[in-house]
Parts: C-alpha cells; structure tokens; sequence
C-alpha cells in the first residue's frame, strides 16, 4: 500500500476509522474485564463463584472459546465485509453482556461467557486490519497504538464494576454497559466504511480481494510456509501470558498483598495499568514509526525494549508489598506492554501480505489466548494455595525467553510485505 492509495480514501478518514474502532475497543475489553472485578458482589448471589478455582473457570472459559474463533475470525475478515462484522459483533456481544444482569447461576454466567467469546473473537482481526489498510508504514504503529488505547481504557473501566455493584448492583452494571454498547453498534453501522481493496496496487493485491481470487487451503498454506510468521507467534504468545495474567488476576493480587479490598484494588490496579501502558503504545507507536524510516529493524527494536521493561516489574508485582514497590511495577509494566502491542500488528506487516494479515493476527490471537487460559486456570490454583505472587515473579524468566528470540531471528527486509503469489 502507498500514499496514494490512503490518499483515495481520504486523509482524513483513516483517522476517523481509528476514533470509531477506539470506542469499539474499550466496549471490547469493558465487557469481558469488569467480571474480574465483581467477584466479591457477584459471590453473594451466586456461591459457587466463592471458589477462586470456579472464577478461573469462568474467565478461562472466554479465553478457550475467544482463542477457538480467532482464525475462524481471521479468514472470515480477509474474505469478507470488515465493517459488517465489527458491527455485528459488536451488538452481539453487547447483548449478551446486558443478559448477564439477569444470571442467576453459575451455569447461566458460565455459557453467557461462552457466547461472549464467539462474538468478541470477530472483532480484533477484522479491526486491526482495516487500521492497517487505512495507514502506512509512516503512522501505521501510532494508529494501531491509539486503537490500543481504547483496550485499555476498557480494561480501567471495568475495574470500575466493583465500585458501580457496590453502588447498586453488579446486575445494573451489567445491564448499563450492555445498553451502551448496543447503541453503539447502531451509530457504528452509520459512519464506519470498509477499505477499498480493489485500489490496492496490482503487485500487492493481485486483482480484487474476493473469495474466489483467494483459495482457503492457498492462503493458510502459504502462510504457514513462512517461518517468520512462526516467530512471531511465539514472540506474541509468551508474552500474552503475563498479559493476561495481569488482565485477569492484578486486582486480586493488588488486594491481597496491599490488604485492601477489592472495591479499591479493581480500580487502582487496572487503571494502573491502563494509564501506563496509554503513553507506551503512544511513545512506542511514534518511536517505532520514525525508527523504522532510518533502520528496517527499527520496530523490533521498540517492540524488545519494551517487552525488556515488563521483566523486572513482574518480579517486583509479584514480591512487593508495599504500595510504591506495587503500583510502581505496574506502571513500568504497563509502559513496557504498550510499546510491545503497539507493535505486533505493524511488525506483521513486515512479513504478510494485506490479503492474509487478518487470518494471521486470528493466528497469534488464538495462541496468545490460549496461553492466557492456561495462565487464568494456573493462577487460579496458585491463589487458592498462596503462591500467586511467586507465580507471577516467574513469568518474567520465559519472557526474556521470548525477547532473546525475536531479536536474534526476525529480520525483516521491507516496511510492507508485498505478495507475489499468483
């Protein structure tokens, strides 16, 4: 993709597609974080959540069935109307996010979950790839950063369902979001529009997107013949697993070694990290879209010494006990996570075509959630045995893993991957 394409699209709007997706991000992560949150409140209604090991079933259930749809998600965007599908999953999960308030059971919370991560997975990789498609390699990491922004703004707002349930309830706070979002979805279908393929550059596209220039067995083969995308999965996954875990599990260790309770431990720890890691993907998009005009190599770089910052915060999130040993860990943490996410999807850029970036991030997204459950359920047992701080101290080790692998074997040779396949 050049200049010129972006320039048929309109200058103006690619940013405008960002504010749009910005909103559908926050929803995105409100909705699915705010249960962490609400425990406490919930429990009362609801017994078996009283069980640390119970509640790891209920967020690792998202994370299974959200990792599942990831590629199915993927393929679907690369193939088919982006817009239709943001839209639609948006009112979908929104719905079902308002039919949380009126669960009575574990069993009803459990597959409410479930269908919440059928309708969330179809939004990340449609999203991301039509943020790329609007923007260059000049601001494509500054926009994808702002979009993030909106992940994590959610992710600080659902730390406020602890504090809306004691307020009133944790059902109105259910029903309130829920309502929010479906209207949403309605002005989204209004002013979002999806990116014109067909104005691609013949070398890039090949002709029109369409289903039948763009076999299913072609695409996934070709890009499961490319050994950087290999990498980069596993670049992208073992870091997801901190990730998570401070998605899921930070208000409950903020609790516990702060000796606060959770109305105030939701709120202080996501918005935390939310705060901090918003100036990472801002400082990591603008440092990695100006290094990489002057080194091919300049967003895995931004990318590691981001990812580098997050290795001693674990360790200190996870042994601290004091409020600034804590709350400052995080934040470096946070700062450090949002350089790396603003990232990936530009770095992937560098080795996939546009046809197959969807399909791809559904890839990486699929393995980064599952890790995610594996660590949700993992941190369940260590909560319920008391070994959650060392737990979390210990994920440091295998992201320095991760970080000496990127640096040593992606090495990329463009800012935007161009296919050649026929």
């Amino acid at each position: 993709m050049n200049d010129n394409t972006v320039n048929e699209q309109g200058r103006l709007y690619p940013w405008v597609v960002v504010g749009l997706l910005w909103v559908v991000a926050m929803l995105n992560y409100m909705d699915r974080q705010m249960l962490a949150t609400m425990r406490p409140s919930m429990q009362l209604d609801i017994r078996e959540l009283e069980s640390a090991t119970n509640f790891g079933r209920l967020m690792a259930i998202f994370l299974w069935i959200y990792g599942c749809m990831s590629p199915v998600s993927g393929i679907v965007a690369d193939r088919f109307n982006r817009k239709w599908l943001i839209v639609g999953s948006l009112f979908v999960w929104s719905g079902v996010t308002f039919s949380m308030g009126y669960a009575t059971t574990f069993d009803q919370l459990y597959w409410l979950r479930a269908i919440m991560g059928v309708s969330e997975a179809l939004y990340i990789p449609a999203g991301l790839a039509l943020i790329a498609d609007f923007h260059t390699a000049r601001t494509r990491s500054l926009a994808i950063g702002i979009h993030m922004t909106g992940l994590y703004m959610g992710q600080a707002l659902g730390g406020f369902g602890a504090t809306v349930a004691e307020s009133y309830s944790w059902p109105a706070a259910f029903q309130g979001f829920g309502i929010a979002g479906l209207v949403y979805a309605v002005v989204l279908s209004f002013f979002l529009r999806e990116f014109n393929r067909d104005s691609l550059p013949p070398n890039e596209s090949d002709g029109p997107l369409t289903t039948d220039r763009i076999p299913l067995t072609k695409g996934l083969g070709l890009l499961l013949a490319n050994t950087s995308f290999w990498v980069i999965l596993f670049y992208y996954a073992i870091p997801s697993l901190p990730g998570w875990a401070t998605k899921n599990w930070l208000p409950t260790l903020f609790a516990t070694n702060l000796n606060i309770d959770m109305a105030t431990a939701g709120p202080l720890s996501t918005i935390t990290i939310a705060i901090s890691s918003f100036l990472g993907v801002i400082f990591g998009g603008i440092l990695s879209d100006r290094w990489v005009q002057t080194n091919i190599r300049g967003r895995m770089y931004t990318s590691a010494i981001g990812l580098s910052l997050t290795i001693p915060s674990l360790l200190l999130i996870g042994f601290g006990n004091s409020l600034i040993h804590v709350v400052g860990a995080a934040l470096c943490f946070g700062f450090g996570y949002g350089m790396f996410d603003a990232n990936n999807m530009p770095i992937l850029c560098q080795f996939v075509s546009s046809r197959h970036r969807a399909t791809a991030y559904g890839i990486m997204n699929m393995t980064g959630v599952f890790a995610g459950a594996l660590i949700t359920n993992w941190l369940g047992k260590s909560m319920d045995s008391g070994q959650l701080g060392s737990d979390f101290a210990m994920l440091s080790g295998i992201v320095l893993v991760a970080l000496l692998v990127q640096l040593y074997f992606l090495r990329p040779t463009v800012n935007d991957f161009v296919a050649t396949e026929k």
